[in-house]
């Protein structure tokens, strides 16, 4: 959950020119990072979207049918916007009262703004994203209502600044209305951060040809892959959750050094094998980590080659040409639904 909202509150500012890293978006998330004054501003950005996220997941907790309203949206801006440094005549929270040109595209006209965004909530509260032809077709329906109000929110832009964070935060909140796991309801800014120049194309060929499906299947395709990347990622931890587990399992109990000295060998092994994708040669595994380089510091050869040997007996590790790798392909046996390969070996 953690890494996941600081993936989507960083996207989202990111697209907008945020320049935080994963890891500092993460300490603002946590409130455990302190930014130098002259970075203060970009950690504000993301605090404030930060904000406004847990007031829209508070009153959707409260109340899941809520409708949306020119003035729900408009108190979204307001927390995206608060105490930042804005432009002359943008006001937090309230509708442009001026023209307003991103780029090549010319938003709507100011006397206009606030008018299309109510008919934006009417068609969001109305019958027309609620009847699907059947269960199945909820959460397609559902991401198709988030990205088209988005797209639409994003066309009328009616507000000074933060339209594109406002756009993306309600996109979110359909999501999260529909069922969807608050992780995944991120994934569609990643996907508009990570692809930043086509995010803007896309949304600058939908207004000239006022039509929305260039934008739709753009965001859809961009999200199955996010959802499939964030599913191997959670895949993938569990299953060195399940051989961690299933090593010390194997050992029983330690008894004494030379046990403690096995288990950090093949629970190291394993880790740099994973980063590196390749077996790890014998040479460097007294070396891996400090915790090895310190175990091994006084032992000899013949030392390693038993406690190599002893591992290979129980069944922990295995070698692989002139290296050796973790055999934790056994693990895959044990995960339901058969044994899919998502690693390599």
């Amino acid at each position: 959950m953690q890494v996941y909202l600081a993936k989507g509150f960083l996207a989202t500012t990111a697209i907008e020119g945020n320049t935080l890293s994963e890891q500092e978006a993460r300490g603002v998330l946590e409130g455990t990072i302190s930014l130098p004054p002259s970075r203060e501003y970009l950690g504000r950005e993301i605090e404030n979207v930060i904000d406004a996220y847990n007031h829209a997941k508070d009153e959707l907790e409260v109340d899941p049918a809520l409708p949306f309203s020119v003035n729900r949206l408009k108190e979204q801006n307001r927390r995206i916007l608060d105490g930042l440094d804005l432009e002359d005549g943008v006001v937090p929270g309230e509708v442009r009262a001026h023209s307003l040109v991103v780029g090549p595209y010319r938003a709507v006209p100011e006397e206009d703004a606030e008018y299309l965004l109510g008919r934006l909530c009417e068609w969001l509260n109305s019958d027309e994203f609620s009847q699907p032809a059947g269960p199945e077709l909820a959460a397609p329906l559902a991401i198709v209502k988030a990205v088209i109000a988005h797209l639409y929110l994003a066309w009328i832009h009616p507000f000074g600044d933060g339209n594109g964070r406002t756009a993306r935060l309600l996109e979110l909140q359909i999501l999260l209305t529909a069922g969807f796991p608050a992780p995944s309801c991120q994934l569609l800014s990643n996907h508009y951060n990570q692809t930043r120049s086509e995010y803007y194309r896309q949304l600058d060929q939908s207004s000239r040809g006022q039509t929305e499906l260039g934008f739709l299947t753009y965001a859809v395709r961009g999200f199955v892959d996010q959802l499939r990347e964030q599913l191997d990622r959670i895949d993938l931890q569990q299953f060195e959750d399940r051989w961690e587990q299933f090593v010390y399992q194997t050992f029983g109990g330690l008894r004494g050094e030379s046990d403690t000295r096995k288990l950090h060998l093949v629970l190291d092994l394993s880790s740099a094998h994973r980063e590196a994708e390749e077996p790890i040669e014998r040479a460097a595994l007294t070396t891996l980590t400090p915790r090895l380089a310190q175990a091994y510091a006084t032992k000899t050869e013949k030392t390693l080659t038993r406690d190599l040997n002893a591992i290979e007996k129980l069944g922990l590790l295995r070698r692989k040409g002139s290296g050796w790798v973790p055999a934790d392909e056994q693990i895959l046996g044990l995960r339901p639904g058969g044994s899919g390969v998502l690693w390599q070996y």
